[in-house]
C-alpha cells in the first residue's frame, strides 16, 4: 500500500495506528498484581481467609490516582503557618456545631468522661476537627484506598499493608462488605476517623447494641474517642498546654527535644522560656510558626502529647485544645462568642435551635 500521507486511505490508517499507539493502557485490577496475590495467600494462611474470595474483591478495585495525589507531599512544600491552619478549625461553624453536638449528646459525653477521665470538650473537639461532628466522613472506598497505598505507594507500603490487613479482619468480624465501606483517602473510617487497626484495638460498643459502628453511631464514636485517649495515657484533671513567653528565639535544642514532654519548667525558665505553671512540671516546648509573624511558644504537657497520638502534629493538637477551650469557656482569645452555654449549669443553658434533647437514649445518627 502507498503510505504517502496524501493518500486518503493511508492517512486514515496512520491516524488509527497513532491513536492506538497513544491509547492509555487499561488499568488492571489489584487481583492481577502478583504482590496482591501473595498478600491474599498470606492472609489465608495466617487468618483463615479464602484467598479466592479476597482476590474476587480485589478484582473489583483499581489503583486510585486521586488517593496517590492526596497522599504525596507537595512538590513545593508550603511553609508551616499556624496563622493559616488555625482558622480551619477554630471558627464560628465549628464552635456552633460543637455546642449543638455537646447538648445533643450530653448524657453520653458525661458517661464517657466519667468512665475514661477525658473531658467532654476534648471529645467534642476531636470529633469536630476530624469530621465536623460526623458531617464529612469521606467518600473513598476504603478497600481501594488502602490497597492503592499498600501496593502503589512505596514510602509507606508497610504501614498501609498492615492497615489493609486490619481492615479485612475488621470487615469479617463485623459482617461488613469491604467493598461498600467508605472513608478518607488514607483509609480512616467513621465519625472519629479511626484507622482500621485503631478501631480494632480501641473502639467500643458504647450504645449497647452489641456491635461497634463508628460510621453510624454517635455514641460509639464518643466512647471510642475517650477510650483511645485514655489508653494512650490521658491524665485526668491535668493540664494540656500553657502559653509561654520568651526572651527572643529559644535555644533550638529545646525544640529538638521533641513533642514528648522531657523538659523541666524550671530548666526552661533558666533558658528564657517562662510560663505560669508548676516549675517542677515536665513539658515539651511547642512552636507555632507563621511566616512574617512572631512565633507563638507553648508548653505542652503529657495530655498534649496524648492528643498527638491521634494525629502526630502539634498544629492538630493545639487546634483540638483551643476548640475545646472555646466550647468550654465560651470565648476565643478572651473574646466571648455567643451564645456559649456550655460552661453554665444545665438548668441555665439555652439550647441552640439545632440541638436535640440532652442525654442519650439508644443510637443516634451522625451528620444531622
Amino acid at each position: 500500500m502507498n503510505l504517502n500521507p496524501k493518500n486518503p486511505l493511508a492517512a486514515l490508517l496512520l491516524a488509527c495506528c497513532t491513536a492506538l499507539g497513544h491509547a492509555a493502557a487499561p488499568v488492571v485490577s489489584f487481583a492481577d498484581d502478583p504482590a496482591v496475590i501473595d498478600f491474599a495467600r498470606d492472609l489465608e494462611q495466617r487468618h483463615g481467609f479464602n484467598a479466592d474470595t479476597l482476590l474476587g474483591q480485589f478484582a473489583e478495585t483499581r489503583p486510585n490516582a486521586k488517593v496517590l495525589q492526596l497522599i504525596k507531599p507537595p512538590s513545593s512544600p508550603l511553609q508551616r503557618s499556624w496563622e493559616r491552619y488555625r482558622p480551619r478549625f477554630l471558627n464560628d461553624r465549628r464552635i456552633d456545631g460543637g455546642v449543638g453536638f455537646w447538648l445533643e449528646n450530653e448524657g453520653q459525653l458525661i458517661k464517657a468522661s466519667a468512665l475514661y477521665g477525658v473531658p467532654p470538650e476534648i471529645i467534642v473537639a476531636i470529633i469536630g476537627v476530624e469530621t465536623e461532628y460526623g458531617r464529612n466522613t469521606g467518600g473513598f472506598r476504603v478497600l481501594e484506598a488502602l490497597a492503592t497505598l499498600a501496593f502503589k505507594y512505596p514510602p509507606r507500603a508497610e504501614f498501609f499493608r498492615t492497615e489493609l490487613e486490619q481492615f479485612l479482619l475488621l470487615s469479617r468480624e463485623n459482617n461488613l462488605d469491604p467493598l461498600t465501606v467508605k472513608g478518607s483517602f488514607a483509609g480512616a473510617i467513621g465519625i472519629p476517623q479511626f484507622m482500621p487497626g485503631s478501631q480494632r484495638r480501641y473502639a467500643v460498643d458504647f450504645d449497647g447494641d452489641q456491635r461497634v459502628d463508628l460510621s453510624g453511631s454517635v455514641d460509639d464514636a464518643i466512647g471510642s474517642v475517650a477510650r483511645f485517649l485514655e489508653q494512650h495515657g490521658w491524665q485526668t484533671g491535668q493540664p494540656i498546654a500553657v502559653q509561654a513567653a520568651t526572651n527572643g528565639a529559644p535555644d533550638p535544642a529545646l525544640l529538638q527535644a521533641g513533642i514528648r514532654p522531657s523538659l523541666k519548667v524550671a530548666e526552661l525558665a533558666d533558658k528564657g522560656v517562662r510560663a505560669d505553671t508548676d516549675p517542677q512540671g515536665t513539658v515539651a516546648l511547642i512552636d507555632l510558626v507563621s511566616p512574617n509573624k512572631d512565633t507563638e511558644y507553648w508548653l505542652g504537657f503529657d495530655n498534649f502529647y496524648v492528643i498527638t497520638r491521634y494525629n502526630r502534629s502539634s498544629f492538630y493538637a493545639m487546634s483540638v485544645f483551643q476548640l475545646a477551650e472555646a466550647l468550654r469557656t465560651g470565648a476565643v482569645d478572651g473574646v466571648p462568642v455567643a451564645p456559649r452555654p456550655i460552661g453554665a449549669p444545665a438548668a441555665a443553658r439555652t439550647k441552640p435551635a439545632a440541638a436535640a434533647k440532652s442525654g442519650s437514649r439508644g443510637k443516634r445518627r451522625a451528620g444531622g
